[in-house]
């Protein structure tokens, strides 16, 4: 076990490596060091944050939580599968969904006031910016930005997007999965973990390249000075073997929550976990029973 979290460390500092978009960039002196140190200090604490929870002896602290196999949709473990909780940042996933299905990745945005107004935003995310909706999804996937899911957002037209949101649920009937923003920081977003697994098992069938982003950790972008901004990944299972995607939240009504894919047993499971203390450590958890 000891030998699998060293592997993990070394392999996340061999990511640090400056990104190969630094070259299109100015860097101000010594910025790129104090970046790169910066970020190598947030792997190493990931890492440990990691190995740490993966010995955890406490019970899981979740209030629900459900694995599906999604190669035959067995239901593996569950608690409390179909009451509705807020889900935070999980919500990134429906957003992700509906960008995809109904924007253009190439296009540009112009980002606005309206749209930087949420908390949690990125000092390379500014008002009079071009971006194109291909970057602002990941800056929403990798680091959960708010005023980026925000953008994606009003590109289509704000009301126009969360219907779209609530649309998708229905048609994926996500019975009891209600959205009333884009980001998740709204407590009115609600689901059941069981809603989430369906959610997971379309976007693992249709949009696979939604998974695929929430594992990277080398997503930078410029801030107004042109100083390139490292993305962290705000899930710090992006780099473990098994872990195939998914996305974190936190609210303090939704507490921790955590909707993701693992490979058990060269098998893919939907795990998903809703007001938990610690959603490492309760995944670890279930893991573990699912692996025995």
């Amino acid at each position: 076990m000891k030998k699998t979290y060293l592997i993990i460390a070394l392999t996340m500092v061999s990511e640090l490596l400056i990104p190969k978009t630094a070259a299109a960039f100015s860097w101000p002196e010594g910025a790129a060091l104090a970046q790169i140190v910066s970020a190598l200090k947030q792997e190493i604490a990931s890492a440990k944050a990691l190995a740490k929870n993966a010995k955890s002896a406490t019970p899981i602290s979740a209030t629900a939580y459900v694995a599906i196999d999604m190669v035959t949709g067995k239901v593996l473990l569950q608690k409390n599968p179909d009451i509705a909780y807020p889900i935070a940042s999980v919500t990134k996933l429906m957003n992700a969904v509906v960008t995809l299905e109904n924007n253009d990745k190439n296009k540009t945005v112009a980002v606005t006031d309206k749209m930087l107004k949420p908390e949690g935003t990125s000092p390379a995310i500014f008002k009079g910016l071009n971006i194109t909706v291909g970057k602002l999804l990941q800056a929403a996937l990798i680091q959960s930005t708010n005023d980026a899911a925000e953008s994606l957002a009003y590109s289509v037209g704000k009301e126009k997007f969360i219907g779209l949101m609530n649309q998708k649920a229905k048609d994926l009937k996500m019975s009891k999965t209600a959205y009333y923003d884009a980001s998740g920081l709204d407590k009115r977003n609600k689901s059941t973990a069981n809603d989430l697994a369906k959610l997971l098992t379309y976007v693992r069938a249709q949009h696979p390249e939604i998974l695929e982003t929430t594992k990277k950790n080398d997503f930078w972008l410029p801030d107004k000075e042109g100083t390139l901004m490292k993305f962290r990944n705000m899930n710090d299972f992006y780099n473990y073997s098994a872990f195939l995607g998914g996305k974190t939240g936190y609210t303090p009504e939704a507490r921790q929550t955590f909707a993701s894919v693992f490979d058990v047993k060269s098998k893919p499971v939907a795990i998903v976990i809703l007001r938990s203390a610690n959603y490492q450590a309760d995944t670890f958890k279930i893991l573990k029973q699912l692996n025995k």
